[in-house]
């Protein structure tokens, strides 16, 4: 359901590795809870959020999903909360489970720790250094209000003559207002929401 907020913002990023992990749209939500810090500590409530297709993969300027920020709270916030208890990745269940984003939490002493899942190392050992990235931003984005596509999405057109399209790392966020609220009506013309399509890369696995 579309929820109203003022003013909204646009960060728009190329999602290189689609897998279902980052973003991670499944159990009725569409989650951002790892990679992207600068989007993660940035985005505010009300803002969207783009993901596009790599153009290695032939799909340059294709959506992947476009989620609108309802919610924002930390990985311990995150961890606890009963709602996205299936989020916590089980790497013997089913494959959208496994690719589950839920797996930060830090401990009294400060201390993070990370559950088995794609962002540790094979042998199930934490990955340092995906932990330093994923946590320079202590804050995950969440929507109830969001499309995605996988590898199915929709060429993306011009807004007002304006490509919102990142081309290579980090994320494009400076747009006008005509264009951010071209973008959204084009959003809502699709009249969908939700996990659509599975991710492109579980096609390679």
């Amino acid at each position: 359901m579309p929820h109203l907020f003022p003013m909204p913002a646009l960060f728009s990023y190329v999602v290189a590795r689609d897998y279902g992990f980052a973003p991670n749209p499944f159990q009725g939500y569409c989650t951002l809870a790892t990679c992207k810090p600068d989007i993660r500590k940035a985005a505010g409530l009300g803002d969207w959020i783009v993901g596009t297709g790599s153009k290695k993969k032939g799909l340059g300027r294709h959506i992947v999903y476009a989620m609108c920020v309802t919610e924002a709270m930390t990985f311990n916030e995150y961890w606890s909360d009963s709602r996205f208890r299936s989020k916590r990745p089980t790497m013997r269940s089913s494959i959208s489970r496994a690719f589950g984003d839920n797996i930060y939490h830090r401990d009294h002493s400060g201390c993070w720790h990370q559950r088995d899942s794609h962002h540790s190392h094979a042998d199930r050992m934490p990955n340092h250094a995906n932990i330093a990235r994923d946590t320079k931003a202590n804050r995950v984005l969440i929507s109830d209000d969001f499309i995605y596509w996988g590898g199915s999405g929709p060429e993306i057109p011009l807004f007002s003559g304006h490509d919102i399209c990142k081309n290579g790392q980090g994320h494009k966020r400076k747009f006008p207002a005509d264009v951010i609220d071209e973008f959204i009506d084009w959003i809502r013309g699709f009249n969908d929401s939700g996990c659509l399509a599975d991710p492109l890369d579980w096609g390679s696995m």
